[in-house]
């Protein structure tokens, strides 16, 4: 969906977003991928120039759900050490912390995708695992799964599930 992140509809994304997961029957997901795009849209609305303007996008695949935040500010987010009694600057390491894996790639000449992915599998659903978070600064993104021979006879072994709502 594409959107101002302005605080209204950051709420209004949360909300969607979590409507999203409980189609999908991801409702333990939930928490962490509203904390997830609150952030990011945060600093949408706090950083991007020229606009606010900006584009959220979920992407499920079998084992991982993938939230995206692409605006037209090319400059990158930098994750600073917040002073122990600052108010804001950890928003990023939040985002670390909650996620499987976090990163931001350029998107074109004047922009930028700033994303995150949350394991899917029921066990690392019901307890994240501890070991270090990966943060990758550039990757290859595949937009759809390769579809090869099926799993059971009945779906394809790579089906992407997505979603898109007018904003």
């Amino acid at each position: 969906m594409e959107l101002q992140a302005l605080p209204s509809r950051i709420g209004q994304v949360r909300r969607i977003v979590s409507a999203q997961l409980r189609y999908w029957h991801l409702d333990a997901l939930i928490d962490r991928a509203s904390l997830g795009v609150t952030e990011l849209l945060s600093n949408v609305h706090r950083h991007a120039q020229p606009d606010k303007t900006c584009t959220v996008e979920i992407e499920l695949l079998l084992d991982r759900l993938t939230v995206s935040v692409r605006d037209h500010d090319p400059r990158m987010p930098v994750v600073d050490d917040a002073e122990p009694l600052a108010t804001c600057g950890r928003g990023l390491a939040m985002v670390a912390a909650m996620s499987e894996s976090w990163g931001v790639r350029p998107d074109g000449e004047s922009g930028k995708v700033v994303w995150f992915t949350l394991p899917t599998s029921s066990a690392a659903v019901a307890a994240p695992s501890r070991r270090a978070r990966r943060t990758v600064l550039e990757k290859p993104v595949r937009r759809f799964a390769e579809v090869g021979h099926t799993v059971d006879g009945l779906r394809p072994e790579h089906a992407p599930a997505r979603s898109a709502v007018a904003g």
